[in-house]
């Protein structure tokens, strides 16, 4: 399943691009639903400082920041830093999770996101996929207005 998102945001790429691949502004974007740790060993990286290919560890997804519900074994596949990254994982809940989000610039000073997720439940959750593209699409647009109003 395939789920897409796209928003403009106002402020510079290099400005954007800073926020989306740094821990914190992830977390921002997924507050206060939940966030994500850095897997062990590795808090000091961002996304555009990671070794490409290479897989990174579990990074735990805490419902409300706080009860852990699942994680993304997580591995960024491709970077261009200042534009794109996308992150092929698998998640205890995912057989297949990707994430490619791409950043492109607008004359105006502005800069477009666009996010692209790709999502392969794991056998038992397979009948439960029309629900989770819901909940996916309802979290990345919660995502994109927290990135959006963090420039405002």
């Amino acid at each position: 399943m395939i789920i897409e998102r796209s928003s403009v945001v106002g402020a510079p790429i290099g400005q954007v691009w800073a926020r989306v691949v740094d821990p914190e502004g992830i977390n921002d974007e997924m507050r206060p639903w939940m966030t994500m740790s850095i897997p062990r060993g590795r808090e000091s990286l961002t996304i555009d400082s990671v070794p490409v290919g290479e897989p990174l560890g579990r990074a735990w997804l805490r419902l409300f920041g706080l009860v852990p519900f699942d994680y993304d074994d997580l591995t960024i596949a491709e970077l261009e830093p200042c534009r794109r990254f996308h992150e092929k994982s698998t998640m205890l809940s995912m057989r297949r999770w990707e994430h490619e989000r791409t950043l492109r610039p607008f004359d105006d000073g502005s800069t477009g996101v666009h996010d692209r997720i790709t999502f392969e439940p794991r056998l038992p959750l397979v009948p439960l996929t029309p629900v989770l593209a819901r909940v996916l699409r309802a979290f990345f647009a919660h995502r994109h207005r927290r990135l959006v109003r963090h420039f405002d």
